[in-house]
């Protein structure tokens, strides 16, 4: 880490700034630069709730009420969760090749769910009373509440793990981390549930999510480890040292068999919607030809899977630069799967195959620039942590060495 544990917090701080400031000028130009995105996205989300009124500054509407902000708070915790199950089998469960990922892949871990909790924050019109009333007015049958408690120990527990992992004191962390893993399966289980328990919304309704958003979780969780290790070595200006190279091979290989399943899962999910009831066969519509058939085909599929599969399949992992370029199409194009699954499964109206015709079409939704502004805030504070942290924190170089000298017993392959 830099700071022994003897060193003072001033020695301590007066290294990390020093650590920042040497970072060169694309370093502070990409760091300020996603400080202003943080910045404005902090602006237009207090504008929107305490001045305007979240009802007219967001493009949510009583028929669409779960809208882009949602998406961006899924699309970040599943995330989350995806880096903490990439990192446990390093650390945790023992698999050799995955330890050198371990103390960043926890990093980007909190950072990431903080910045869903950003996004979701500025989405409630009083993010205070949720934090009150969770724990001061427990509700055990709703899944919100349940999402909440999930996610707050789990968002601990993987702070817990990151500095016991710094501190080099690998049976904490580790039981941290294993606590940290069952929470966050559990949370983003549930979260699954939120929408996956409303049988009024068909397009959600049934067991899919729950099990398509773990899948799916460790899909973008490879996605990032590999996009965010590679620019790490950028910013350092060094050349990815063995240890490293094979540890995101492995990545990327996990990367490609987590595409097929959820390549596997996309594919019956839309067969499955072709022998539903009206409003799933209108969704299914939508999303080939309608409304959301852009989204769809352009960054859902062709972008989304069929590129990176190719890319990844071609590669096997072992061309960094094939592998970079993979990964960054994954994350890219994950935010449309979320915001598509949140956004589609409202497009039907209520009662529509009960006959009743309040609204004579779908219903529509386009995001505002509040809205936009807020999502690029939670970009903004992922990227701004990440640049401080690799400084901070000298880029995690001491963890292969630590961890395989605690870990003990490990094994060769995944």
């Amino acid at each position: 880490m830099g700071c022994s544990e003897h060193s003072s917090l001033k020695r301590c701080l007066h290294d990390a700034v020093r650590r920042v400031l040497a970072g060169g000028p694309v370093y502070l130009f990409f760091l300020c630069a996603f400080g202003v995105l943080l910045t404005a996205g902090i602006a237009s989300g207090i504008h929107a709730v305490y001045i305007a009124g979240s009802r007219h500054a967001y493009g949510a509407t009583r028929e669409v009420p779960l809208a882009m902000l949602i998406a961006t708070y899924t699309f970040f915790v599943i995330a989350s969760t995806g880096l903490c199950l990439v990192s446990s089998l390093g650390h945790i469960f023992g698999v050799k090749r995955f330890i050198p990922i371990a103390r960043r892949a926890v990093f980007l871990s909190v950072i990431t769910i903080v910045s869903g909790f950003l996004v979701i924050g500025l989405e409630l019109e009083n993010p205070f009373r949720l934090a009150i009333y969770l724990f001061a007015s427990p509700n055990f049958s709703s899944n919100i509440w349940w999402m909440g408690v999930l996610y707050s120990f789990e968002v601990v527990l993987l702070i817990v793990e990151f500095i016991f992992l710094l501190l080099h004191n690998h049976r904490i962390s580790s039981v941290a981390g294993l606590l940290g893993v069952l929470f966050g399966v559990a949370a983003i289980s549930n979260l699954g549930g939120v929408f996956a328990m409303l049988n009024g919304r068909e397009f959600w309704y049934g067991p899919y999510l729950p099990i398509f958003f773990i899948a799916s979780a460790f899909m973008t969780g490879c996605a990032a480890v590999v996009f965010f290790t590679v620019i790490a070595f950028r910013i350092r200006r060094e050349p990815i040292d063995p240890p490293m190279a094979s540890s995101l091979e492995a990545v990327g290989k996990l990367a490609l068999l987590m595409l097929a399943v959820v390549m596997f899962f996309t594919l019956w999910r839309m067969v499955a919607l072709t022998v539903g009831g009206p409003g799933t066969r209108l969704v299914f519509d939508a999303l080939l030809a309608g409304p959301f058939a852009f989204n769809f085909w352009t960054f859902e599929v062709f972008f989304g899977m069929i590129v990176p599969f190719a890319l990844l399949l071609k590669s096997r992992g072992r061309r960094i630069g094939v592998l970079f370029l993979a990964a960054a199409l994954m994350i890219f194009s994950t935010f449309f799967v979320r915001l598509d699954m949140v956004v589609a499964g409202e497009i039907v109206p209520l009662y529509w195959e009960l006959g009743v015709r309040e609204f004579s079409r779908l219903h529509t939704y386009a995001p505002t620039w509040h809205e936009i502004l807020v999502v690029l805030g939670g970009i903004g504070l992922c990227g701004a942590a990440f640049l401080l942290g690799e400084t901070v924190f000298s880029g995690f170089r001491e963890a292969a060495g630590a961890e395989a000298a605690q870990s003990g017993k490990v094994d060769d392959e995944p």
